[in-house]
């Protein structure tokens, strides 16, 4: 820990706080109790230890930050200021901001981002229904009706077997940009941040297309006739709908939410394992390497601070 770091704690009840190390044992951050809007909150400077109550301290990294001064200086300029709000200026957005000039807060990032995803994969299941319904030269949710409705949808590129990867295209590309949002590169993170950032948006790309070619082979396999026939799309639909507890609608609703899922749920996956696994790395013990020149001996140090 040094003057100008970015430190937090992390809370009981499952949150963070964060504040800027003054160096002289002092922090300044977000007061007051919490809650969408903190009761008395304001930017205070108070000792060390009550801005961590008994919790453990930890240091956040960063890339590219701003110097030691100008972070101080940002701290200290918002003293007495008062606005908390969880949402747009909480505690990891003023700290953030200090050592950076940009007020973000991955605690929100997450957040938003599960709701999102969570918006994006129900609305295509609840929609699937209504535009197959409305396609086809067969209206409604009959047999007929959702093959006439997959045909028309997937005309341009194959025919009914095609459809629900034509209706999936879009909610999965929407997933895709929700999680590359989430997870967009910046130069003030850790290099070991941006790998496991990058990781995670290809993993939401290869997500979403594994699950649209799965979906098109579970329609295939899964009903009592085989194949991609109408028969078959029709049996297969059917199959996986009757897992989810309904009929062929129930069935082309999962087949078109999938990709969406898929993608939200590899790439954060893919991401949270990389970080895992880069931290655990940078925190494993090495062995010294010594170097002798010129009779002089040199040890190379490694910082293994946490992220």
């Amino acid at each position: 820990m040094a003057r100008a770091d970015h430190i937090y704690v992390r809370r009981p009840a499952g949150y963070t706080h964060h504040g800027v190390d003054c160096g002289d044992g002092t922090v300044i951050h977000f007061t007051g109790e919490p809650g969408q809007q903190k009761i008395n909150a304001s930017i205070a400077r108070t000792s060390l230890e009550e801005f961590l109550d008994g919790g453990k301290l930890l240091v956040r990294e960063y890339g590219k930050r701003n110097d030691v001064d100008t972070t101080i200086g940002r701290a200290e300029s918002r003293i007495s200021e008062t606005g908390y709000h969880l949402v747009v200026n909480n505690c990891e957005h003023f700290a953030t901001w200090c050592c950076t000039g940009k007020p973000v807060s991955e605690q929100v990032r997450g957040v938003g981002s599960l709701t999102a995803h969570g918006a994006v994969a129900t609305g295509a299941a609840a929609a699937t229904s209504g535009v197959v319904a409305g396609l086809g030269v067969t209206a409604g949710l009959s047999g007929p009706g959702i093959m006439s409705g997959l045909a028309a949808a997937g005309s341009a590129v194959g025919g009914a077997a095609s459809g629900p990867a034509v209706l999936a295209a879009l909610p999965a590309v929407v997933s895709i940009g929700i999680t590359n949002v989430a997870l967009r590169d910046d130069e003030t993170l850790p290099p070991s941040e941006r790998a496991s950032r990058r990781d995670g948006r290809w993993a939401s790309v290869a997500g979403a297309g594994g699950a649209m070619a799965g979906g098109i082979g579970a329609i295939s396999a899964a009903g009592t006739v085989s194949g991609l026939s109408g028969a078959g799309i029709a049996s297969g639909l059917a199959g996986i709908g009757a897992l989810a507890g309904g009929g062929m609608a129930a069935g082309t609703a999962v087949v078109v939410a999938a990709p969406a899922v898929a993608a939200a749920a590899i790439g954060t996956g893919v991401y949270l394992a990389g970080r895992k696994l880069r931290t655990r790395k940078r925190a494993e013990p090495r062995t010294p390497i010594t170097s002798e020149v010129e009779g002089l001996q040199s040890t190379d140090k490694r910082d293994h601070s946490e992220g």
